[in-house]
C-alpha cells in the first residue's frame, strides 16, 4: 500500500527494481505489518480502486496555473512597490508580509510537484518541482526528496520519521519523555519545551537550508550544496525577491531578510507544519496497515477557503497522506469516503479547528515535559 501511495506509475518503477529483487517470501511467512487487519486493508484497497475511477488523482491545471500566478503577482507587486515608493518602514513592513506570503504559498506548491501531484509523467513533476523549491524558495529538492518521503511512510514512528528526531530540543509524545527522564538526560530543561517552541523561528534555519538566509549555507549543508545543483538561490532565475533586496543596504537587506523569514515565514511554517503531528501519536513502530498507521499520526482542521489556502490544505492531513500523489484540490472529494471506513473500523478520524490545532501543538509539548519531569525526578 504504501508502494502505491508514492508511485504515480508503478509499472514503470517496477523496472528499476528488478534487480534489487533477491527473493519472495514464502506464503506462511509472516508480514511485518503483522498486526493489521485484512478485511480493513482489502477495504481500502477498494477504496483507493473507488477514487481512481472517479478521477480524484487528476490534476486542474488551471487550479495549478492559478496558484503559481497569485505567487508570481504577488512578488511583482513587492518590486514594484519598492522600485516607486522606496524603503520607508511602513513600506518596509508591508514589503515583509507580501514576500513572506508568496515565499510560504511557494513552499505549498513545490509540496504538490514533489509529490508527483501535478503531472501524469514523474519526470516532469521532478522538473518543476526543482525549479519552484530551488529557484523559489532556494532550498534543495533532494534534501526535502531524501526527508519527507521517510516522513511519509512511517509518521511518527521514532528512528524512521526525521522529523520526529528534534536533535534532543524537545522530548514528543509519551515514552520517550519516560525514557529520557529515567536515563537522566537533561539535553535542556524539557518541563519549559512548551514554552521555547515559540523560540523555533531562530531554530528553523538549521533545519532548512534556504540558501538565501543563511549567511554562508556550506557552514551547515557542506553535503547537499556541493552535490545537488538544483539548489540555487531564488534570486538567480526568479529575481523579484533579490531585485527587492537591491534597494536596501547591506545592514538593512540583513534585518529585511530575517523580519521576513525569521520572524514571520518560520513562524507560519512551523505551526502549519506541527499542527497535524505532535499533538497526535508519537511513538516506536506498532507494524500496523497503512491506514490505521496514518491516521493514529495525522489530524485534519476544519475545512473553510482560508484554511485551505493558508495551509496549502495540509488542513486535510489524513487524506494527503492516505493518497500523497492525489492533487490536493480533490481532497474535500475523497473524504467523505475515508470517514466513512474509518467509521466502520472504529479508526479514530480526527478534525479540529485551526485555533484549537495551535493549542493543541502547545499542550502536547506541555504534557511531554511534565512526563520527562516527573520520570526525571522521581523514577
Amino acid at each position: 500500500d504504501a508502494f502505491q501511495a508514492f508511485h504515480i506509475n508503478p509499472t514503470l518503477v517496477q523496472k528499476f527494481l528488478k534487480p534489487l529483487l533477491i527473493g519472495e517470501l514464502a506464503p506462511g511467512e509472516p508480514s511485518q505489518d503483522r498486526d493489521k487487519n485484512a478485511q480493513l486493508v482489502e477495504d481500502f484497497r477498494r477504496l483507493r480502486k473507488t477514487a481512481e475511477d472517479m478521477n480524484l488523482f487528476r490534476a486542474s491545471p488551471l487550479f495549478f496555473s492559478l496558484y503559481l500566478g497569485h505567487i508570481i503577482a504577488m512578488e511583482v507587486l513587492a518590486w514594484l512597490m519598492v522600485s516607486y515608493l522606496g524603503t520607508g518602514w511602513i513600506t518596509t513592513l508591508i514589503l515583509a508580509c507580501i514576500l513572506t506570503t508568496s515565499q510560504a504559498q511557494a513552499g505549498w506548491l513545490q509540496h504538490d510537484f514533489g509529490h508527483l501531484s501535478v503531472f501524469k509523467k514523474s519526470s516532469w513533476n521532478h522538473i518543476v518541482h526543482k525549479f519552484v523549491i530551488g529557484h523559489l524558495k532556494g532550498a534543495s529538492a533532494n534534501w526535502w526528496n531524501h526527508r519527507h518521503f521517510q516522513h511519509h511512510a512511517k509518521p511518527n514512528i521514532f528512528k524512521k520519521d526525521p522529523d520526529v528526531n528534534m536533535l534532543h530540543v524537545f522530548v514528543l509524545g509519551d515514552t520517550q519523555p519516560v525514557e529520557y527522564g529515567k536515563k537522566k538526560l537533561k539535553y535542556l530543561p524539557y518541563n519549559h519545551q512548551h514554552e521555547y517552541f515559540f523560540l523555533t523561528r531562530i531554530l528553523l534555519p538549521l533545519l532548512i537550508p534556504h540558501s538565501h538566509t543563511l549567511p554562508n549555507p556550506n557552514t551547515f549543508f557542506p553535503l547537499w550544496s556541493r552535490l545537488d545543483p538544483s539548489r540555487v538561490s531564488q534570486a538567480t532565475l526568479f529575481p523579484a525577491d533579490g531585485e527587492v533586496s537591491k534597494h536596501f543596504g547591506p545592514k538593512e537587506e540583513r534585518t529585511f531578510k530575517r523580519l521576513m523569514f525569521v520572524f514571520l515565514e518560520s513562524h507560519w511554517f512551523v505551526w502549519v507544519t506541527q499542527m497535524n503531528h505532535i499533538p497526535m501519536e508519537i511513538d516506536c513502530e506498532k507494524h500496523r496497515d497503512w491506514l490505521s498507521s496514518q491516521l493514529a499520526a495525522t489530524c485534519n482542521i476544519e475545512q473553510s477557503f482560508f484554511n485551505d489556502w493558508f495551509t496549502g490544505h495540509l488542513n486535510f492531513q489524513i487524506e494527503h497522506h492516505l493518497f500523497p500523489t492525489m492533487p490536493r484540490h480533490n481532497f474535500w472529494k475523497v473524504k467523505p469516503l475515508v470517514k466513512s471506513l474509518c467509521a466502520k473500523y472504529g479508526v479514530q478520524y480526527e478534525e479540529k479547528p485551526l485555533g484549537k490545532a495551535f493549542v493543541d501543538i502547545v499542550g502536547s509539548l506541555k504534557k511531554s515535559g511534565d512526563l520527562w519531569l516527573d520520570a526525571y525526578l522521581h523514577k
